[in-house]
């Protein structure tokens, strides 16, 4: 059984976390008893039960993704300025 991240197990709710581990026990086990189709089958609820985590990881990211874009132009736009403050200075 192949688990999914820990990033995307911390941004599952407390249900799909309860579910998500005992879908994993049960894979487990159907492997030790090389049960590999059923394993299978088991491995594919598990990948459909992580998709909002995966979701919610990606969304977090495109937020850090703007709030550095705005920390940047914040940055760049408050260096600008000081430039033109020191311009008008001389």
């Amino acid at each position: 059984m192949r688990h999914c991240s820990v990033q995307v197990r911390g941004l599952l709710t407390r249900d799909e976390l309860d579910r998500y581990n005992a879908l994993m026990e049960v894979g487990g086990y159907l492997e030790s008893q090389r049960r590999h189709d059923l394993a299978a089958v088991v491995q594919a609820e598990v990948d459909l039960l992580i998709q909002p985590g995966i979701e919610r990881l990606k969304e977090k990211g495109r937020e850090r993704d703007r709030m550095t874009q705005e920390y940047l132009e914040e940055k760049r736009r408050a260096e600008w300025e000081a430039q033109m403050k020191a311009l008008e200075d001389e």
